[in-house]
């Protein structure tokens, strides 16, 4: 298989990636063959996963400005993927000019396409780092640089906290960001889940087992589980909802049934 020009020497382009993947779904052209391949497989059991994605980053677009009409302007987004049109920094930006935005990542393509989006912007910066080690985020040099925790922050974990198992304690990892944030900051998170799927669930467990087959389980939590990642919030109206509930542009009755798979929300620190 042939190395484009684009992808970093650190990676092994024969495994396939969630966020290649993710950003194949989305239209992208960051992905490899091994990627389009796996999505594809995923999508003979749920036709519908590209219809969830363009679900999620829209969702994201309406949290980001509702935190940016709402006075924040400084982003943590981690788990922030490759870039795609509508960035956070973008819609920040755009909302609220000179807006702070560092996102996070552990996917070396992911992070050398921040790199290069960022380069002329000192107002955002990307960190590569993991999730579940809070502590490097919230020490390392671009945080302390672009953020400024005596202040609110928007925290986005945005389609990550499904690929993190119950054994990695991912509520720990999220419970040690909020206690870093300053009262008024803001949650923003989506989740996969069963419920909501427009298919009986045997047959959605088809698409889960091929991210198991590739070494990132897709873990699929009820609302109940993921409500819980937002303790010590108070959840910003409507609450944790199927992503096109969540304070709509348009009328949601007009989406597409596989859009309302699993969930959004927004939680406010008090």
């Amino acid at each position: 298989m042939e190395r484009p020009a684009w992808a970093p020497r650190s990676i092994d382009i024969s495994m396939p990636s969630v966020s290649r993947m993710y950003d194949y779904y989305l239209g992208g052209s960051h992905n490899f063959e091994v990627d389009r391949e796996a999505a594809r497989k995923a999508m003979e059991f749920m036709p519908g996963l590209p219809k969830i994605m363009q679900a999620n980053r829209a969702f994201m677009r309406r949290a980001v400005r509702f935190a940016a009409d709402e006075g924040i302007d400084q982003f943590l987004d981690i788990g922030s993927g490759i870039p795609t049109f509508g960035n956070v920094h973008e819609v920040a930006q755009s909302a609220r000019p000179g807006a702070h935005v560092l996102y996070v990542d552990h996917d070396p393509v992911a992070v050398a396409h921040s790199e290069a989006v960022l380069r002329d912007d000192d107002d955002a910066d990307v960190l590569a780092a993991d999730l579940l080690k809070p502590h490097e985020i919230l020490a390392s040099p671009q945080l302390q640089r672009l953020i400024d925790l005596n202040r609110p922050v928007a925290l986005l974990l945005v389609a990550i906290l499904h690929f993190v198992e119950d054994a990695d304690d991912p509520y720990g990892a999220v419970a040690e960001l909020r206690d870093a944030l300053a009262p008024g900051s803001l949650l923003i998170v989506t989740h996969a889940s069963y419920e909501g799927i427009p298919l009986p669930p045997e047959r959605a467990e088809g698409a889960v087992d091929v991210y198991k087959n590739i070494r990132n389980p897709l873990i699929m939590r009820s609302r109940e589980q993921i409500a819980r990642f937002f303790e010590g919030y108070d959840m910003v109206e409507p609450g944790l909802v199927p992503m096109p509930d969540w304070r709509p542009d348009t009328a949601s009755e007009d989406e597409d049934p596989y859009s309302f798979s699993g969930f959004g929300g927004v939680g406010r620190t008090a």
